[in-house]
């Protein structure tokens, strides 16, 4: 075939790159179509990680939190406090008055 005149090759470049190019656009409709049945499983790991994840960080501000005020009630409990100071209010100044001048 390769010395006749008229001969056409089935094996030339632009037969293989069409070939190449529907090969990989099978390719890439399959992953798609695999992913797309995925994606809901994704999504709703995704959604319960991220819950978890702010469930915890919840429970250890909570936490935090407990044990902040655990440390200041026992710092006002051994606290020996004079008759003189005043523990847990607030003294409120009176307001003087200034002239406007």
């Amino acid at each position: 075939m390769v010395g006749y005149p008229g001969a056409v090759t089935v094996f030339n470049k632009r037969n293989a790159l069409v070939g190449f190019l529907a090969l990989k656009a099978l390719e890439g409709r399959r992953r798609r179509k695999r992913l797309r049945g995925k994606a809901p499983k994704i999504a709703l790991f995704s959604i319960l990680g991220l819950a978890s994840l702010g469930a915890i960080v919840a429970l250890g501000a909570v936490h935090r939190r407990r044990r902040g005020e655990t440390d200041v009630v026992d710092a006002y409990s051994t606290l020996d406090a004079d008759e003189s100071e005043i523990v847990g209010d607030y003294v409120i100044a009176s307001a003087e008055t200034t002239p406007a001048t």
